[in-house]
């Protein structure tokens, strides 16, 4: 990234914890897409126009301009934790690395968010894009009745324009519309902390599948929506939501009104099954019956010393699940267990750790990030059960990374490969890795002036106040974004 004047801004950036509610932005739209680099296409046209030699220099004289600008370029590289931006500066990205780039307000800041698996097809490639998605807002104190649970469809959704594209490139249909953003509000009374999606298996071939959302809120309740209608509504002419459609299809209220910010959803139930954690460190556990009603086991689990922070389903197991808490340990849990004790215990921090990931392709494989700003790799198959009598054990990390100086507030595997992760940080920054990575003597030359950037760091994606991130599982490559200054959908040309 690189460094450009602007207007100072009046508000410092602050970073956001685990029910820390950012200030709300003044605008007058409700969820517009913004299209603040149109500058910036404009300058990057005029200086193509005089790399093709049409300023009348000689061309020696105008090669050597040129790359003493770049080396003016490089030198204002912008490192988050490592440079810090002067009185009125801001940060422009550079768009050479993007293949599609946009963003967007809400009505409030949502700090969670989750992609929703579409009808569209698997392994899209083309552009313009559409995403399905849902996100929780975080209203300013005092206006939790403003509230809501937004259900978006997002389309039109087009690459960054280039000069002289390959005319016989797959993405050619590109036709470079404006992007469209269609919402769908359910009212809440409370914000919510953490918000995941679930899709059961299609009553028929011809049926759109059953789609729930969890929202863990400020006020200890879990809501379960079945946003299905919602989303039917955005490609259904004439379609209107009822009142009834935006009730709870059922509340979790075993927490007891304590608060909570750890839910997942078990991809290994089709029906649907739930764990939610809570800052009393209390875990409960919530199944889909057949009528499709809900029950929830009022046993909790117990263990952790404080707060729940993370909840993560085994991607391989029915009944395994992992937990994360800010007394910094990791603990595996076997849902089928009646002391409600967990299997094995892990201290892997010093600080809280806040999020979790499981390895999709390689089950064996947990990531996780702490309140220090290191995030690493474990290798659950060294870990061994806990002693009833021992303190949590201090294992060895396969990889860890303590590039980000601030807390770490999301990671999560690439749904295809287990060698990329992506990271969201307090520093305002989501940062894309890969593990595969190993950094040769050549390559050690060639990066010698570069300090403190491990080799396996791929891409650095600035945005104001990020907080959670996913991966797209339908169309490879594509990142969603969202923090305080509201969302950000992505592709880069690195992944």
């Amino acid at each position: 990234m690189s460094k450009r004047r602007a207007e100072a801004s009046e508000n410092e950036t602050e970073t956001l914890k685990s029910g820390d509610r950012p200030v709300k932005y003044d605008q007058d739209d409700v969820g517009e897409f913004e299209d603040e680099f149109e500058d910036e296409f404009e300058s990057e046209d005029e200086d193509e126009i005089f790399e093709a030699g049409v300023d009348g220099r000689p061309d020696e004289e105008r090669e050597a301009d040129e790359r003493e600008d770049a080396m003016e370029v490089d030198q204002g590289t912008f490192m988050p934790g490592r440079n810090k931006l002067s009185a009125g500066e801001t940060l422009a990205p550079d768009f050479s690395a993007y293949e599609m780039l946009h963003a967007l307000e809400s009505p409030w800041p949502c700090l969670s968010c989750d992609i929703v698996g579409d009808q569209l097809g698997s392994d899209r490639k083309s552009y313009p894009a559409t995403v399905y998605a849902v996100a929780g807002t975080q209203a300013a104190s005092g206006r939790d009745k403003e509230n809501q649970l937004m259900v978006m469809k997002l389309s039109s959704l087009s690459r960054m324009e280039r000069e002289q594209e390959d005319d016989s490139d797959d993405d050619s249909d590109d036709d470079s519309s404006d992007p469209i953003l269609e919402t769908k509000a359910i009212p809440l009374n409370t914000c919510t902390n953490r918000i995941r999606s679930h899709q059961s298996p299609q009553a028929t071939s011809a049926a759109p599948p059953t789609t729930l959302t969890a929202s863990m809120t400020e006020s200890g309740q879990v809501l379960i929506h079945d946003i299905t209608p919602h989303l039917s509504a955005f490609d259904t002419p004439g379609a209107f939501i009822t009142p009834a459609q935006n009730k709870p299809a059922h509340t979790i209220t075993a927490h007891k009104k304590v608060e909570g910010y750890a839910v997942d959803w078990s991809p290994k139930i089709p029906e649907g099954k739930l764990i939610t954690g809570d800052v009393d460190g209390k875990i409960f556990t919530t199944t889909r019956t057949q009528g499709g009603g809900f029950v929830t086991d009022t046993n909790p689990f117990t263990g952790h010393s404080g707060t729940v922070e993370e909840l993560q389903w085994s991607p391989s197991e029915n009944h395994v699940f992992a937990s994360a808490g800010n007394d910094g340990t990791v603990r595996i849990w076997d849902a089928r267990s009646k002391s409600r004790k967990p299997a094995v215990s892990m201290q892997v921090s010093t600080t809280d750790v806040n999020v979790l990931s499981w390895s999709h392709q390689t089950s064996h494989l947990l990531a996780s990030g702490a309140d220090d700003g290191q995030w690493a790799v474990w290798d659950l198959r060294s870990w061994k059960p806990s002693s009833k009598s021992a303190a949590p054990a201090r294992p060895t990390p396969v990889a860890s990374f303590n590039f980000h100086k601030e807390q770490i507030t999301s990671v999560e595997w690439h749904p295809t490969d287990d060698s990329i992760v992506l990271v969201c940080a307090g520093d305002n920054t989501l940062t894309l890795w890969d593990l595969a990575v190993e950094l040769d003597d050549e390559e050690s030359r060639d990066t010698a002036g570069v300090q403190d950037v491990p080799p396996q760091l791929l891409f650095v994606h600035y945005m104001d106040q990020v907080k959670e991130a996913h991966w797209h599982p339908q169309i490879p490559g594509m990142v969603m974004a969202t923090g305080g200054s509201g969302f950000g959908v992505f592709k880069t040309i690195s992944v």
